[in-house]
């Protein structure tokens, strides 16, 4: 999980950037995508929310989501996977590049430590 402050308020506002995320790291990663990156503008509801795009995309490892919110010069990025191997550095540099990121604040939780394993 990652949360960016600080961040460029037109490339949060860049539907091509948002897009170009959602498109191009699960390639980046070695992950494959399910679906075509879903992304839709919300034009907020009170001060908390003042509106930005939400998106995401589902990949068979799970899926990465990105919450704009440009007014706020904030983003909200959930980077899912059941993949052992995920290169969370890459992760994390990529993201404050293509959204001029300058604090992040990032959560990383290890989850299914007890997932079956055996086979069917």
């Amino acid at each position: 999980m990652i949360d960016g402050y600080g961040a460029s308020p037109a490339k949060l506002k860049d539907r091509k950037i948002i897009l170009k995320c959602l498109n191009e790291l699960p390639d980046k990663l070695g992950m494959t995508k399910i679906i075509k990156p879903v992304i839709t503008y919300f034009k907020g509801n009170d001060k908390k929310d003042p509106g930005g795009y939400s998106s995401f995309v589902m990949i068979a490892e799970s899926h990465i989501s990105i919450h704009t919110f440009p007014e706020k010069k904030f983003v909200s990025i959930d980077a899912y996977t059941c993949s052992s191997q995920l290169d969370k550095k890459f992760v994390l540099d990529y993201f404050k590049k293509k959204f001029g990121i300058k604090e992040l604040e990032t959560n990383y939780v290890l989850r299914g430590k007890k997932y079956p394993m055996d086979t069917l």
